[in-house]
């Protein structure tokens, strides 16, 4: 086990140096593998993960989406902890991989949605900034959407070494290794989709962010919906992203007011 404590600098030197990747899990609660559970540990903050469900003010529309499964969902691994007894000890229950997570109905969970053409970009980044926790050697949120300068804190909660290794194709990237309580602070110049995020000491460990230049966005929960909020009267091209299937866009008219519903379909593979 790696414990923060005792990591030594020439040690993170290294662990920054090294590449990383796989799959992510969750906790398997009364449900199958590959459907929706709870978080696999308590978050102890509140996560800025998406706009969705702002109230939308006067005379602006709304776009309600679902985002659902056609077929059977794939089976999800076990992700195997015990290489750090830390994380390992934080989850009573088996662990799955996040790639696909569905619930009873089919509802997909962690399907990123934004106005892709047709809304103008924001003047100025919002100053709240997002958080992306590391707490039970898990990334939460696993998907989230952030916008064009927005800060993005990093926080380590665990009491073992994680690393943050990001390596978008438009942005700056970054590998930086987290001591625990270590936070991090940072942001991303130019709108990208998606930014990926691995840790080098735990490979299950991923994470997905959408960066947008305005705050027409959101990401799918459990019952496989989000809704964007605040749009004026326009013809919009929505897209959604789902981690293992890809992209799907539709294009919706919105009169004043009005609101509409939009649903994407992936088919199972």
């Amino acid at each position: 086990m790696i414990h923060a404590r005792f990591v030594s600098p020439t040690l993170i030197a290294v662990l920054v140096a090294i590449g990383c990747g796989s799959s992510k899990p969750q906790d398997a609660s009364a449900t199958t593998n590959t459907h929706d559970t709870s978080s696999p540990s308590a978050v102890p903050m509140q996560l800025a993960e998406t706009p969705a469900g702002t109230p939308a003010a006067s005379g602006t529309g709304t776009i309600q989406v679902t985002a659902k499964l056609e077929g059977t969902a794939p089976k999800a691994d076990t992700v195997k902890m015990s290489a750090d007894p830390v994380c390992q000890q934080k989850h009573q229950t088996p662990v799955y991989a996040e790639e696909v997570v569905v619930n009873d109905a089919g509802m997909l969970k962690n399907v990123f949605v934004y106005v892709k053409e047709g809304a103008s970009a924001s003047a100025a980044a919002p100053t709240t900034p997002v958080t992306l926790e590391q707490n039970g050697c898990w990334y939460a949120p696993r998907v989230f959407g952030i916008q064009v300068n927005q800060p993005l804190d990093i926080v380590n909660s665990d009491d073992t070494l994680h690393n943050v290794n990001a390596k978008p194709l438009l942005n700056a990237p970054f590998n930086v290794a987290q001591p625990s309580p270590m936070k991090t602070t940072k942001k991303f110049t130019k709108p990208e989709i998606m930014v990926k995020f691995k840790c080098n000491v735990h490979p299950w460990m991923n994470a997905y962010a959408g960066i947008v230049e305005n705050p027409f966005f959101g990401t799918t929960d459990a019952s496989g919906t989000t809704s964007i909020t605040g749009l004026p009267a326009g013809t919009y091209t929505l897209e959604a992203w789902q981690e293992k299937y890809g992209t799907r866009t539709q294009t919706v008219t919105l009169g004043s007011g009005e609101t509409k519903s939009v649903s994407f379909t992936f088919k199972a593979q």
